[in-house]
């Protein structure tokens, strides 16, 4: 039982550490031709995402009409494609890497295609996804307001984000208030010695004489 609170010092010192830690990515969702506004029919559409770090490996993701979010692929750095199913290829759906762009393919855009496509990356616990991008096929992105609101997922903090500043908050709390305490000890143990000494020096005084 003695060992408890030096074991739980290390782990909060070992949490702070890595609420310290914690960097910053961006990720961005395109299309690959800049010229494209919206998708034709049957059309093979590609998407590239864009990535300030390339070791974590990628997610595309749809958040339909419906305000639902199917899963797409999951492209490793190394890369390997992982489709829904667990499956290694997909009949709807290309997948590959280069250098920092992880690319998605629609090989033939349909009516159930239309929606916001986002990537997202999960590096060191954190969750970073892009903004939005919808894709419709033209007169059809008003139909579908929930999807017009998805942006606002950009904007708002991940619990992960969330957690870490409750968790730097925590090791902050944890690390200064018994630093303060200790200094106020030491303070009063000096004191305390101080006078001691003084007494002490009184009574050898007094001996003298």
């Amino acid at each position: 039982m003695a060992r408890s609170p030096a074991r739980f010092l290390l782990l909060a010192l070992g949490l702070c550490e890595y609420g310290h830690r914690g960097q910053e990515h961006k990720m961005t969702a395109r299309f690959r031709d800049s010229s494209i506004t919206h998708p034709r029919l049957g059309q093979r559409l590609e998407l590239e995402c864009l990535t300030t770090n390339d070791d974590s490996g990628v997610f595309w993701v749809r958040l339909d009409k419906d305000g639902t979010l199917h899963f797409i692929v999951f492209i490793s750095s190394l890369p390997r494609t992982t489709f829904e199913g667990n499956k290694k290829t997909s009949s709807r759906f290309e997948a590959t890497k280069s250098r920092r762009f992880y690319q998605l393919v629609v090989k033939s855009f349909m009516p159930e295609d239309e929606g916001n496509y986002f990537c997202l990356m999960n590096s060191n616990q954190m969750l970073y996804f892009s903004q939005g991008l919808p894709a419709f096929f033209p007169g059809q992105q008003h139909l579908h307001p929930t999807l017009l609101s998805s942006d606002k997922m950009s904007s708002t903090p991940c619990p992960c984000t969330i957690k870490e500043k409750e968790l730097n908050f925590f090791c902050d709390t944890f690390i200064w208030v018994p630093l303060a305490g200790a200094c106020l000890l030491l303070i009063t143990a000096l004191a305390v010695t101080v006078m001691l000494c003084q007494q002490t020096r009184r009574r050898r005084c007094r001996c003298k004489r």
